[in-house]
Order: C-alpha cells, then structure tokens, then sequence
C-alpha cells in the first residue's frame, strides 16, 4: 500500500521491456530468464527464480536472436546459453499450460469429450476457452465454435491435452470462467506464439480421443 492507504498502481509493474526488440509490452507476452551461478541462461517460465530477470518475447525467432550475443549484452557479463534452450522454453510452457489445465478440470472448470464440450458451448455455459488439439481432423473441429468473447487454442497435441485430462489422448476441451482459466490464457499464448500455430497444424489426423 502507498502512503495514505492506497493500494500501488501495479499495472506499470506488468511490463517489461524485451531485451531484443525493445518493445515494451506487457509480462504476459515475454519470457523471463536469469542468470544462474554457473553463469548459463536459464529460462523462468514461473518468474520465480532469483536474479536479475532478462525479459524477451515468448517467440523463438527472438529467444534465439537473444542468445546470439543479447543475454550478454543485458546481463553485462559473458553468459553461456543452452544449444536447446529455446525447446526448453517451450517443454516447460507446454508442461505449465497441462498443469494449469489439470487445476481448472480438478476444480471443475473443464470438461473434455466431444459432446461434452458441445453441451456446453449449446447448453449457455459460460466458456472462457475451447481447447482443440492441434493434431485432430479439421471436420470434427469444425463442428464446435468459439464463443463470443472467449479464446481458442490449438497449441497442445492430442497427448498433450489428454495429459491435462488424465487420458490417453484428447481432442477436445473446453474450460468455464475463473481465475485459472485466464492463466491457461495468458499461458497458452506464449506457447501459442512459440509453436506458431494457426489452426492448420496436424488438420488432417483421425480424431483419436479416448472415453
């Protein structure tokens, strides 16, 4: 709190500027990273690590223009970066957006199945995101719809997904509003923007989700 008793503005605190680009955006667009005692990047998909955070924007083009010399530069120091960090980048936000979506389904914000995910996209329910894998047929993803005001993502596998779901595989999922659900948003974008997705991927597999 500020003196006076106001709570502190924290919306300038939400953004960081990449160190690559320069743009400065908010924290939900860019991947933090910070140097470790051995001096080697290391990327801090849950902004929790100590040190002196390097911010860059979560697409793999940029992480690896970073790694050509920009870590350095930022961190004033000779760093080592990882032949596979930025597969690192993306193993750890695929692995971050699977738990998230575990946390909405234990919750009882998700549901996946065809039918399910259509009852409640028909049935009124208030949907924030509809999940389809990215490796599912296009005629049957077709056949759902995005809600007004909600988000899609293809980003995750049909195994990725199922992981989310405790299944074998799944195709299809859709998470209700709440806190959760917009940190499977703000998360799945970044993944999203790291795969470069854009509903084509993986269109022509069989649907092969389990029941």
């Amino acid at each position: 709190m500020t003196r006076g008793g106001q709570h502190k503005n924290r919306e300038a605190d939400s953004e960081r500027k990449c160190i690559v680009t320069g743009e400065v955006q908010p924290k939900a667009g860019l991947i933090r990273f910070v140097v470790g005692p051995d001096n080697q990047v290391v990327p801090d998909v849950l902004e929790k690590l100590p040190g002196r955070g390097l911010w860059v924007t979560a697409s793999r083009d940029v992480i690896e223009k970073a790694g050509k010399g920009q870590f350095s530069r930022s961190a004033k120091m000779a760093v080592t970066v990882p032949d596979a960090l930025v597969d690192e980048v993306e193993r750890q936000l695929v692995k971050r957006v699977v738990d998230l979506i575990a946390l909405a389904r234990k919750a009882g914000l998700a549901v996946c199945g065809f039918e399910k995910v259509k009852g409640w996209l028909a049935g009124g329910e208030n949907v924030r995101v509809l999940l389809q894998a990215n490796d599912g047929s296009t005629r049957g993803k077709a056949k759902l719809w995005t809600p007004q005001g909600a988000r899609y993502f293809d980003c995750l596998s049909a195994e990725e997904l199922g992981l989310a779901f405790g299944r074998q595989s799944v195709i299809h999922g859709a998470l209700a509003t709440g806190g959760l659900s917009d940190r499977v948003v703000e998360e799945a974008a970044k993944l999203k923007s790291m795969r470069d997705t854009d509903g084509g991927n993986g269109a022509t597999g069989k649907d092969k989700e389990s029941t």
